[in-house]
């Protein structure tokens, strides 16, 4: 067909990335909307002429998804493209349902239409639900890439929710790079980690730009997914972080199954502590769908600078926003810690927050008491900052990947939680990174 006018649906990652590769250069279609959800304040934007190219020289507008059927009626759409991650099968054919009744076809994209192909090897980590642990299992890749002498350079599954030019191409090497570009905490929580590590990361937009750049800096790129979705860039060893917190989801979300049918390697996260029935459960999900896969259990041990202060204190749990939010999770490291290191209570944040901080939580009913590290806007940080700062406790335990005193304000006594892979038994990452590259 010839000047199919087509809408994509998205959160400002995969949907930028799916046009980009697909329809900024193509005469036979006419991309006439994005919608957006999920992100706070990402709609009633624009896609800028800059990135969108010659063919969009007023740029391409970004609506809420709500208006989705008033969108495919008056810009008389004839193809909605699902690009964005984490979201249950049933979540995507309801979506799928509404586009049809709207008399357009419904479309996802997949690895051959979208994944770009590097001129160095690939190694990408993905995931079942977000909240699996990417994150511990990217930082134990790349330390064994360079352990074995390689130069390993992260690219990140984008995030931009600032200036989408400035943001199109994006090289961080130091804190102050985070500041220069006004990141967001979720961001920090996935930069943070690699810049104390001294590994070079990039992330943006247009990720053939990246591309380019990070080929000249690497021996092998480390592709840093997120959510659950699956790598813009063809891997040449796709690991997958599976979770038995939430047996079941790997075959029911998308595009989570993806990863778990497409994976070299599956890892089953959080053994210490997941029952051993859902670990079983999450095993046999693997072997069954991907069969050949090479399957490694891990933990996810936490470290606290002095454990014995939580004993017998009321704490405040702070935990990664995505994990609680969209990725439907009712705990993280902090409830373990606070637990395990014998805190006499858990004090719910809800009656004290403000702000957009309440919007979350009404937004996200089934989070429990516990305090989502949202921060998407210098507000929301504030408003962050002020929920914890009204909350009557002891100690605050921060269990999102960063120093979030860096960037909120917080006058109570806190301690941060951190968590790292460990594999149990073999095989191990050493062993199939040695094995590939060694």
């Amino acid at each position: 067909m010839t000047n199919t006018r087509i809408l994509i649906m998205g959160a400002a990652g995969r949907d930028f990335h799916n046009f980009n590769v697909a329809f900024r250069d193509n005469p036979d279609v006419q991309v006439v909307a994005f919608t957006a959800t999920q992100i706070p304040n990402i709609e009633e934007r624009c896609y800028p002429p800059e990135l969108a190219g010659s063919r969009y020289p007023d740029g391409i507008p970004i609506y809420a998804e709500p208006e989705l059927d008033r969108l495919i009626r008056d810009l008389a759409v004839d193809q909605v493209i699902f690009a964005y991650s984490d979201v249950s099968h049933e979540y995507v054919m309801h979506r799928a349902s509404q586009v049809l009744a709207a008399g357009a076809d419904f479309r996802l994209m997949g690895p051959q239409s979208t994944m770009l192909t590097a001129r160095v090897p690939v190694v990408s980590i993905g995931a079942v639900r977000t909240g699996a642990g990417k994150s511990q299992t990217t930082r134990r890749v790349a330390d064994i890439l360079k352990r074995i002498g390689r130069r390993v350079v992260a690219v990140r599954h984008p995030m931009p929710y600032g200036d989408l030019v400035e943001q199109a191409c994006q090289r961080y090497t130091t804190y102050a790079d985070l500041d220069a570009n006004h990141c967001t905490i979720e961001e920090r929580e996935e930069y943070e980690p690699h810049l104390d590590r001294g590994t070079i990361i990039y992330a943006g937009v247009d990720y053939a730009r990246i591309l380019e750049q990070a080929e000249k800096e690497a021996d092998v790129i480390l592709w840093d997914g997120g959510n659950n979705d699956f790598p813009f860039y063809k891997p040449d060893l796709h690991i997958v972080v599976a979770d038995p917190h939430r047996p079941g989801h790997e075959v029911t979300y998308h595009p989570g199954e993806t990863n778990l049918r497409m994976a070299d390697v599956v890892i089953i996260n959080k053994i210490d502590t997941a029952d051993l029935d859902h670990i079983t459960r999450v095993r046999n999900s693997a072997q069954q769908v991907n069969p050949d896969a090479i399957i490694i259990e891990a933990a996810s041990p936490i470290f606290l600078q002095d454990p014995l202060a939580v004993r017998g204190k009321d704490v405040l749990v702070v935990e990664d926003g995505p994990t609680l939010t969209h990725g439907e999770m009712a705990y993280g490291a902090g409830i373990v810690a606070a637990r395990r290191f014998g805190a006499a209570h858990i004090i719910d944040p809800r009656p004290y927050a403000v702000g957009s901080i309440v919007a979350t939580f009404q937004k996200y009913p089934k989070t429990g008491p516990l305090l989502p590290a949202m921060g998407y806007s210098p507000q929301q940080i504030a408003e962050l900052s002020e929920t914890i700062n009204n909350t009557p406790c002891d100690l605050v335990l921060v269990a999102t990947p960063i120093d979030l005193a860096r960037v909120a304000t917080i006058h109570r006594p806190a301690q941060r939680v951190r968590y790292e892979l460990q594999e149990i038994g073999y095989p191990t990452l050493d062993d199939v990174l040695k094995e590939k590259f060694g």
